[in-house]
């Protein structure tokens, strides 16, 4: 189950920073990052992180059906509960949403777990809701709107 998940993170990533139009393009950033698929599995993960091909032919991620890639539209809330968060999206938005609070360090989050309109955020300790959203606000400048 780890290289699942290893592996869609790391798609998720090469598709947040390129530009990628085939299949064959996809498994050879993935293999330059040391990970190695069939077309098949590739296919599957693509359905399965809800990523299309846009107008141009290019891969899209979730959240760039409606949006431009630089917006993080699709949280509906966040709440907190003892080291844990959970952000509430739009069905479809949370493995990019996680994406992009995974790419970026956050002293106050360990990582997060995606599925289709939840993320778990898993905190460090000694760290407060308030410490977390403001480590939040540079990935989602508006996260205090959502704050349930």
């Amino acid at each position: 189950m780890r290289s699942l998940s290893v592996r869609r993170k790391a798609l998720l990533e090469i598709l947040e920073q390129n530009d990628l139009y085939s299949q064959e393009q996809l498994q050879e950033q993935l293999h330059r990052r040391g990970i190695e698929t069939t077309q098949a599995t590739l296919s599957r993960d693509l359905k399965a992180l809800q990523i299309v091909k846009g107008p141009t032919g290019g891969y899209r991620l979730p959240q760039q059906k409606a949006v431009p890639a630089s917006s993080l539209q699709g949280i509906l809330s966040i709440e907190f509960a003892g080291q844990n968060a959970v952000i509430k999206t739009q069905p479809g938005y949370a493995a990019a949403v996680a994406a992009r609070i995974d790419h970026r360090p956050c002293a106050a989050i360990m990582g997060t777990l995606a599925g289709d309109d939840t993320i778990l955020l898993v905190l460090r300790l000694g760290f407060s809701p308030e410490e977390v959203l403001e480590n939040l606000k540079p990935i989602i400048p508006d996260i205090l709107e959502y704050l349930i």
